[in-house]
């Protein structure tokens, strides 16, 4: 799809009215005196948590935003294969594949040796994140994806939308110390201001059960929480444009790193619509009390040094359509919630915060919006779960734990990066002659996995189990999210990637592979597994299902078998593996699977599954792996959600 040929416009690519549709303004109301969860920011980070709480009719959820409105140009744009996951859990991934661009390969440019004043390519590869996931890496202006997630929240149960004008204040939190989930204790106070015309300098109060704060690098909800960030001072300043322009550099329609000899480094990442692209431009070393502001570049100049960089190449611009100066510094708090490591034996944290709140890092991974949405949605689906009484409030406090492991990661990544991206380059010694890489370049493809998103791997805790029966399954590990793999649905013979099949609604999944042992055998361990799910009072499924509610309301039942699904009829198969749901009691013919074997994808292969014993893999509401588990291990499987999860009568 190609758009922006004759200048940019922001919205949808397919509106190709002369103007594009007119949104209309924003309806603003006063904010309710309670609210379950209050969010603060309408970033990556904000709009993921309020589009998983949108789902629930059953929890308030309001989001506020200084702005007057939804975000139109600029900012993130990078897109990994784990953040296209989660979209696909929300349901609109498919609306970003359609629109973005993909970064299918990279090219290295350094000085020519011989005219250093001239750059020359070294190397030209294949992406290497592909390989991780089913999803591509790509890129897509970060307002799209904010109106994707805008257009979700509106479409869910409690059509939410932001209210706008609002600015947060100040905090006031009372200790929580409650294990009851249907406590009505409003133990947070949030001041806010007022900014819309009518009603500027107006202040609201609103008490919540909890308050989140996604408002950015300068959060005003982390100073008010007395959550400092530590680490580098930001010194050193880059500039970023989205521009139009016309060029005969042979690789502007791919990711591109250009490494001059004097005049610094250059990033070039191709943007949707075939014309569009972003340049990350390195400008002078800032002091150590400059701010970037304090160097007054304007655009100009920033497109004068893009000039200098890509010589002998000529570069005509024709538009600038957003551009910024930022600094680059690597700064991490210590938690992600009110709660001390002290106090988190008696107390439970009801204030949060998430994304650029908690972690400032440079944006050459593409990692800023990718890690904020990830922050996200591992922390809504917890405050579901207790709100709604599910769970214990004890699983918040593996929140930060998880978050701030990854983000300290990044951290060290980004800081090694960015230092590498900024110095002169050497050729490595790695490879033969017909392959030189520098130092940068191998240090990027040697964290393809992790700039892909989909490395995380969760420690132990009361929501993640240690890995005794690994061996059952080696490609899904424990603590790492479910990768996907195709299968066949047995009801349709239609080819399907099983983890599309988990949506973010908050549910629990237990995914069973079958042994080698015939399903339709009422003796097998497939049925004996369902018997015990269906009937026993120590079943999971029936503990923690709410009476009246449909057998997969808190935990959903996946079965793959290694039969072809021309072998198997549903109706030798157990009841609870099709249930009958909603109010006709109809049959759910979309929870078993087979391998895919006519085409060759067989997920038991794939994904090192014991074809002998078979296993059970426990998949968290975020799509993380908690336990693997074998076949008749009603036990353990009972013992693991007793931990966390709550009886309900």
């Amino acid at each position: 799809m190609q758009y922006y040929l004759n200048g940019f416009k922001p919205g949808d690519p397919m509106d190709r009215s002369a103007t594009g549709r007119k949104k209309p303004a924003p309806t603003l109301v006063d904010l309710p005196a309670e609210v379950d969860v209050l969010i603060v920011g309408c970033g990556p980070a904000g709009l993921t948590l309020a589009t998983q709480l949108a789902a629930f009719p059953d929890i308030s959820t309001r989001i506020i935003e200084q702005k007057t409105g939804p975000l139109l140009v600029g900012q993130a744009d990078g897109i990994s294969g784990r953040s296209s996951e989660i979209f696909n859990g929300f349901g609109f991934s498919e609306r970003v594949m359609s629109e973005a661009y993909y970064l299918k390969a990279i090219t290295f440019w350094q000085h020519d040796p011989n005219h250093p004043n001239n750059i020359v390519r070294i190397s030209k590869n294949a992406d290497g994140r592909d390989k991780f996931s089913e999803f591509s890496h790509v890129v897509l202006n970060q307002a799209r994806v904010h109106d994707f997630m805008l257009d979700a929240m509106l479409k869910s149960p409690t059509q939410m939308g932001p209210d706008y004008c609002r600015r947060f204040l100040d905090i006031k939190t009372e200790s929580s110390q409650s294990e009851t989930a249907s406590s009505t204790d409003y133990t947070v106070t949030a001041g806010i201001e007022r900014l819309d015309h009518e009603h500027e300098g107006e202040q609201e109060l609103v008490k919540a059960r909890y308050v989140v704060g996604c408002d950015g690098a300068r959060s005003a909800v982390r100073k008010a929480l007395d959550l400092p960030t530590r680490g580098d001072s930001a010194n050193k300043a880059w500039g970023v444009m989205d521009l139009l322009v016309v060029t005969n550099f042979p690789d502007i329609r791919i990711k591109s790193i250009i490494q001059s000899a004097s005049e610094g480094t250059l990033l070039v990442i191709p943007r949707e619509g075939g014309h569009l692209v972003r340049f990350y431009i390195q400008l002078d070393q800032l002091n150590e009390s400059e701010r970037a502001a304090n160097l007054n570049i304007t655009s100009d100049q920033l497109i004068a040094a893009a000039k200098r960089i890509f010589h002998p190449y000529s570069l005509e611009v024709k538009e600038v359509t957003w551009w910024s100066v930022y600094e680059i510094g690597q700064r991490l708090c210590d938690k992600f919630d009110n709660v001390s490591d002290e106090d988190s034996e008696t107390h439970f944290p009801n204030a949060f915060i998430a994304g650029d709140a908690c972690h400032t890092h440079s944006p050459k991974a593409g990692q800023g919006m990718n890690v904020s949405i990830h922050d996200s949605f591992n922390l809504g689906w917890k405050l579901a779960s207790v709100l709604r009484g599910q769970a214990s409030p004890r699983i918040l406090h593996t929140y930060s734990a998880e978050r701030r492991a990854v983000a300290h990661e990044l951290i060290e990544f980004d800081r090694k990066l960015a230092t590498m991206f900024s110095a002169p380059q050497t050729e490595s010694t790695a490879g033969n002659e017909g392959d030189k890489r520098s130092k940068l370049q191998e240090y990027m493809l040697l964290h393809d996995g992790f700039v892909s998103g989909t490395m995380t791997e969760y420690s132990p805790s009361i929501i993640t189990a240690a890995a005794t029966h690994q061996h059952l399954a080696e490609g899904f590990r424990i603590g790492m999210r479910f990768h996907s793999s195709p299968v066949i649905r047995l009801a349709d013979a239609r080819p399907i990637q099983l983890g599309h099949v988990m949506e973010a609604d908050g549910r629990w999944r237990i995914v069973v592979f079958a042994n080698s042992k015939n399903p339709t055998d009422q003796s097998s361990e497939i049925h004996q597994l369902a018997k015990y799910l269906e009937t026993s009072v120590d079943s999971p499924v029936q503990k923690y299902t709410p009476s009246g509610s449909d057998t997969d309301a808190v935990i959903e039942i996946l079965t793959v078998f290694q039969h072809d699904y021309r072998e198997i009829e549903f109706e030798s198969l157990p009841s609870i593996l099709w249930p009958a749901k909603g109010k006709y009691e109809l049959r759910d013919y979309e929870k078993t699977f087979c391998i895919d074997l006519d085409n060759g994808e067989d997920i038991y292969d794939t994904r090192g599954i014991d074809r002998e014993q078979g296993c059970i893999i426990v998949v968290r509401p975020d799509q993380h792996i908690a336990n693997v588990l074998p076949l008749d291990a009603y036990a353990e499987l009972a013992v693991f959600f007793n931990g966390f999860m709550i009886h309900r009568d």
